[in-house]
C-alpha cells in the first residue's frame, strides 16, 4: 500500500494511492502519526476501510498540495559516507562504523515544497536517499530481526549545507537540520511493495541536467544493519525516519563544484518510491 497525506501545511488529511489515483481516507479518522505506525492493525483497519468504502471514495484532484506523508516523528536519523562512491567524491574518511547524525524535526519539509537557503549559505547541496519508516519499537534488535520493525520506505532529499557541516567543524548537524532540509515524501510505501530493496534505482537531476544516478545494490551498510545498530545506541520509535546514505553525485564532489542557488529546481526519485520536486530560494527575513 501507498499512503500519503494533502491538503493545507499543518492540517493535511490522510490519502491513499490505488492504481496511480489518489483518495481520501480522512473520514474513516486515519492520521498517519506514531499510533498508527505502532501496531499493523491500523494498516488492517486501513485496508478494511477501503475494500468497505470501494467506488465510493473521494478521489483527490491533481493540483492539491501534496505534504508530508506523516506527521513529523521523534527524530530523524541519517547514515553519512553510505556509498564507497560517495566517500570517494567526498574525499571524507569512512568510518569502521556507520557515521550517524540527526536532522532537526524543524527541517521537515513536504515533496513539492520550496527550500530555503540558510542565511549566509554558500555551500547548500543536496543529497537523494532512500529512508526507512519504523512500525513497531525497536530496541536492542538483531539484523534478522530488524525487518518485522520496518512499516515502510519513503523518498527523502538529504539537504546540506556543506561549509556549516564541514568547514566550521564540529557535528555535521548543524549543517543538516536547517529548516527546510528534509522534504520527505511524495508517499510511504508499506514493505510488501518491495521484492528487493537492495536494487532500486536512484536518481537526481538539477535544472534537468542528471546529476546522481545510483542503485541501493551499492550499499555499504544494508538496511537490517542499520536498524539493528541504530537500535543499541536509543530507541527507534513507530514513525522514526532513518534515512540510509546517498550515492555519488553531490555538488560538492563535483569538479568545479556546484551549489544550490536563487532559481534552481531539483527533480529526483527512487524505484517504488516516485519522484519529488523543489524550487530553491535565497533566504528572506520574515
Amino acid at each position: 500500500m501507498k499512503i500519503f497525506r494533502y491538503g493545507a501545511k499543518g492540517s493535511e488529511k490522510a490519502g491513499v494511492i490505488l492504481n496511480e489515483k489518489k483518495y481520501d481516507v480522512s473520514e474513516g479518522n486515519f492520521q498517519y502519526n506514531r499510533d498508527f505506525f505502532a501496531d499493523i492493525v491500523n494498516l488492517e483497519r486501513l485496508q478494511t476501510y477501503i475494500n468497505e468504502k470501494g467506488d465510493t471514495l473521494k478521489e483527490i484532484a491533481d493540483d492539491e498540495r501534496i505534504g508530508t506523508p506523516l506527521e513529523a516523528p521523534s527524530k530523524i536519523l541519517c547514515v553519512g559516507l553510505n556509498f564507497d562512491d560517495h566517500v570517494k567524491e567526498t574525499k571524507l574518511q569512512q568510518a569502521s562504523e556507520p557515521i550517524v547524525f540527526m536532522k532537526s524535526v524543524s527541517a521537515f519539509n513536504g515533496p513539492f515544497d520550496g527550500i530555503t537557503l540558510p542565511k549566509f549559505s554558500v555551500k547548500s547541496d543536496w543529497e537523494t536517499e532512500f529512508a526507512i519508516v519504523i512500525g513497531k519499537k525497536a530496541s536492542y534488535v538483531t539484523e534478522e530481526e530488524a525487518l518485522d520493525h520496518v512499516f515502510g520506505y519513503v523518498l527523502h532529499n538529504d539537504v546540506t549545507e556543506r561549509e556549516f557541516q564541514i568547514e566550521r567543524g564540529g557535528t555535521w548537524d548543524k549543517g543538516k537540520g536547517c529548516d527546510t532540509f528534509a522534504p520527505i515524501g511524495p508517499f510511504i510505501a508499506t514493505k510488501d511493495e518491495f521484492t528487493d530493496i537492495d536494487n532500486l534505482k536512484i536518481w537526481l537531476k538539477l535544472n534537468g541536467e542528471l546529476m546522481q544516478d545510483g542503485n541501493t545494490s551499492d550499499f555499504i551498510y544494508r538496511v537490517p544493519k542499520l536498524i539493528s545498530y541504530l537500535s543499541h545506541f536509543m530507541s527507534l520509535l513507530p514513525g522514526d525516519i532513518i534515512s540510509t546514505g546517498s550515492p555519488a553525485g553531490s555538488g560538492m564532489g563535483k569538479s568545479p563544484q556546484r551549489f544550490l542557488k536563487d532559481g534552481d529546481i531539483i527533480e529526483y526519485g527512487i524505484d517504488g518510491l516516485g519522484s519529488a520536486k523543489q524550487v530553491i530560494s535565497a533566504y528572506q527575513a520574515l
